[in-house]
């Protein structure tokens, strides 16, 4: 029996070894068969590890071979583990880019060594060596990618994983830059120094140096960028596209080239505002005199709010203010998707857009000419004066009276233009002596009808009520990676103003990569109980005002009717009323409380329930399942 017991014990031994070799094996044949298919399942949201459709557009319609490099120190010892962790997440992504573009991509992977010809092809590409410690004493590692095509070529000089989120859309704008036939010309017209300059007198020894605006610098790697002077007359005819940001004191011989290059077919992109905040940071303050834009809108059908901003309850922002406080600012203008035009592909993958004292259009356009709201507020917001934007947001507030409709705070206008100049190139005042015979010239073109009238082809105007929202403070966060600069959008106003170049431009591919590269989507349900509780607030807040006002008038005429020899300083009268008073404000503070109670308790509900949904809810099911499949187990075995 023993003997027998011990040799059921030995084969089932052999057994077990024999079926994990077996096992092992097996793993082993399928790996090698399935090693060179590709297969994933992205579970994440916005399908991260997924290529768009608009990079696989880009791919399959390459008609040139284009080589990507990605140069990568694997053997460096002192390469951080979350740039290792990160290279494989490159690699991936590489790896989608080669099997989306087929032949057309040519991918090469170097490991750049010291003194290598790996590393001196890295340094011929434009990527560059970065040291891993504070004081540079360890070999650098290079972590880059060369994009080439046609003796043109595109750097990613060093990739941060900062940045994970805008890798494809980086890569996909070098893989276009590289294969485009010409690069668009952008002219950039602006009255702020958007361009980057000095923030003093040059003549001064220690004028510093401003950069560009991060808008700018983003646009430079895909356009061919060129400033257009506020204070000339002139566009060249060679601008494809024209952006023009808070563009003020613009003459007529100005607003006459915007027209006329409207009316040829050029493209507009304008974002006008009625109360720049951004121009208040500039050192020097820019003095940009009043809105120019009036009298080509005019022509159009369109007036903008200059000098009155939209304030919005709903959409209020909540800031910090000078002394700590967080408010509710109503003035700053939080964006979802319920308040654009996601049906436009320039704007169906942005989530959130932060709006700084935005400003209205309104009107009806002429005939021939079709309008497009793009961004509106709630229904919910009001003018106010611009003056009275520097005041608390309590007070803004308190005073806001709500119109319920939503105003258009950025539309497109697309058609044939009429022009706003019917007589012609106007005349400048007073010309110079040396300026007569061009005026001569200019008069007899005039005469002989050499201006158009209307379009010539169909045009595409956008207009946009805030140009603080390209400002960097307001739309990217910037910090230093390594020695290298780098930003982070904050939110999709950076992507919008891209998004809607590229459509003026007509590479469309790129939009539903970029709005990757950012997360932020407002809590749209937390953002409507706090608009609720503050209309309570306020009315309370205007009950009581009225009620003091109205106690301090019986005061008054209490006042006035004391007999003469009175020398009480207040009458019985006076003191009931006082008291009545009182009792009202400390009933009204109560009130006050309770419903600041009922918006935290249902606010706190709301943050419970999402932190159940997203940390219990999964285990409890995994417990309810394995407890489910445990009893259907029993119930199996026990009839059996």
């Amino acid at each position: 029996m023993k003997s027998n017991w011990k040799t059921k014990k030995r084969v089932a031994w052999i057994s077990s070894a024999a079926g994990i070799l077996i096992a092992a094996a097996i793993l082993i044949i399928l790996n090698a068969i399935l090693k060179p298919v590709s297969l994933r399942w992205d579970c994440t949201e916005d399908k991260r590890y997924t290529l768009s459709q608009g990079s696989e557009n880009i791919l399959k319609h390459l008609n040139k071979v284009v080589s990507l490099r990605f140069y990568y120190s694997r053997d460096a010892a002192d390469m951080p583990v979350y740039l290792k962790n990160y290279a494989s997440h490159v690699e991936d992504l590489l790896a989608e880019f080669k099997r989306c573009g087929g032949e057309k991509i040519q991918l090469r992977q170097l490991n750049p060594k010291p003194d290598s010809d790996e590393e001196d092809s890295a340094v011929l590409d434009g990527i560059s060596g970065r040291p891993t410690d504070m004081f540079g004493s360890g070999d650098p590692v290079y972590f880059g990618v060369a994009v080439s095509c046609g003796g043109r070529t595109a750097v990613l000089p060093f990739l941060s994983p900062e940045n994970e989120a805008q890798l494809e859309y980086d890569l996909a704008r070098a893989i276009t830059e590289v294969s485009a036939e010409k690069k668009v010309r952008l002219g950039i017209l602006s009255s702020l120094p958007v361009m980057g300059g000095f923030s003093g007198p040059q003549v001064m020894m220690n004028s510093a140096r401003m950069p560009a605006w991060w808008i700018i610098t983003e646009l430079k790697r895909n356009y061919d960028v060129v400033e257009i002077p506020a204070a000339g007359g002139e566009i060249a005819p060679d601008i494809d596209v024209i952006l023009a940001i808070h563009p003020q004191n613009l003459g007529d011989e100005m607003l006459f080239a915007l027209d006329q290059f409207v009316l040829r077919g050029g493209k507009l992109l304008a974002f006008l505002d009625p109360f720049a905040v951004s121009g208040m940071r500039q050192q020097p303050y820019p003095q940009t005199g009043g809105f120019s834009f009036g009298r080509l809108l005019k022509a159009w059908g369109i007036t903008f709010s200059d000098g009155r901003i939209v304030a919005d309850r709903k959409l209020a922002t909540r800031l910090r203010g000078a002394y700590g406080n967080v408010e509710s600012m109503p003035t700053v203008l939080t964006l979802g998707k319920a308040d654009m035009d996601t049906a436009l592909p320039a704007l169906a993958s942005l989530n959130s857009l932060l709006l700084f004292c935005p400003g209205e259009f309104s009107g009806t356009p002429v005939d021939g000419l079709k309008q497009t709201v793009l961004l509106h507020s709630s229904d919910d917001a009001g003018l106010i004066a611009s003056f009275e934007a520097q005041g608390s947001g309590e007070q803004i507030l308190r005073n806001l009276k709500p119109e319920h409709r939503e105003f258009a705070l950025a539309i497109q206008l697309s058609g044939t233009f009429p022009t706003a100049f019917p007589d012609g190139r106007p005349s400048a005042a007073a010309p110079a002596e040396k300026d007569r015979e061009k005026k001569k010239e200019e008069s007899s073109e005039k005469k002989a009808g050499s201006f158009l009238k209307k379009s010539s082809k169909a045009g595409v105007v956008v207009l946009v009520g805030d140009a603080d929202m390209l400002f960097d403070s307001f739309c990217v966060r910037q910090g230093n990676f390594l020695g290298q600069t780098i930003a982070q959008p904050i939110n999709d106003n950076l992507n919008f103003a891209l998004n809607m170049v590229d459509q003026l431009s007509g590479d469309e591919n790129l939009f539903a990569i970029r709005a990757r590269g950012t997360s932020s989507r407002p809590f749209t349900v937390v953002r409507e109980l706090q608009a609720k509780a503050e209309r309570e607030f306020q009315g309370k807040i205007v009950q009581l005002e009225d009620e003091l006002r109205s106690v301090q008038t019986q005061i008054s005429d209490l006042q006035r009717q004391r007999k003469p020899g009175e020398k009480e300083l207040l009458s019985s009268e006076q003191r009931r009323v006082l008291a009545e008073f009182r009792k009202k404000e400390v009933q009204a503070r109560k009130e006050l409380k309770q419903v600041r109670r009922q918006l935290r308790q249902e606010i706190d509900s709301l943050e419970n329930t999402l932190i159940f949904v997203n940390i219990a809810l999964v285990p409890i099911l995994v417990v309810v399942a394995g407890i489910a499949v445990a009893a259907v187990k029993r119930r199996r075995s026990s009839h059996s």
